[in-house]
């Protein structure tokens, strides 16, 4: 379990709060709006209503006691800019900012961000990954070359086993799993039969595995 400050409580910052609550991770938010503090009151340990980019009050919070601090800032980059610069002069230990271009991400980064994301952007990629191909069902980015993904198994699959297909040495694919009726089983052998109704989670580089399927 980790301390998190979370600051930014738009639609963004609420779902990584959500997601946070669900991993059991302490959160304190931050929003100097009231009624976004208080919609994620539910989900997070504390919170307080206050302006980021203020010392005094980011110095109220004590910094330096929490793991990780995320700046969830979307809508006033100037804003998100100095609580990323402020939080590390305050002894913060990682700070990850949220970004929405390059030029954001390299102001961030050289001004106290440990890491940078970028929501809108990640999104758009898995959302067109996903819903281009009849196949897919999720995605996991790994770098620029290599993922993981959870497929429908193309029609030459079914009703043969894993070792059959020789799935390694044909695609230069590793099959990690098979979800059936909601449950994933890792544990694959050469003499596990893939029957049409599942879906596969293969591992390898993007291109291997839109070459296999024919996408």
């Amino acid at each position: 379990m980790k301390s998190v400050l979370l600051i930014g409580l738009g639609r963004f910052g609420k779902h990584t709060a959500m997601k946070l609550n669900e991993l059991h991770h302490e959160v304190m938010a931050v929003d100097i709006d009231e009624e976004r503090v208080n919609d994620v009151l539910p989900y997070v340990t504390n919170a307080q209503i206050g302006d980021s980019t203020n010392e005094e009050f980011l110095e109220s919070l004590g910094i330096s006691n929490f793991d990780l601090c995320i700046v969830a800032i979307g809508d006033d980059f100037q804003s998100s800019l100095e609580t990323t610069s402020l939080l590390k002069e305050l002894g913060a230990k990682v700070v990850v900012s949220r970004a929405a271009r390059d030029v954001h991400a390299k102001f961030l980064l050289r001004n106290g961000a440990d890491d940078v994301v970028y929501p809108e952007r990640q999104l758009a990629k898995w959302t067109a990954i996903r819903y281009s191909s009849d196949y897919i069902f999720d995605y996991i980015e790994l770098d620029d070359d290599n993922a993981i993904f959870e497929i429908l198994p193309p029609k030459n699959w079914i009703n043969k086993t894993v070792g059959r297909l020789d799935i390694r040495k044909k695609y230069n694919i590793n099959v990690m799993g098979i979800r059936r009726g909601g449950k994933l089983d890792l544990t694959v052998t050469p003499d596990t039969l893939i029957t049409g109704d599942e879906t596969i989670l293969v591992l390898g580089k993007n291109h291997d595995i839109q070459k296999c399927l024919h996408i």
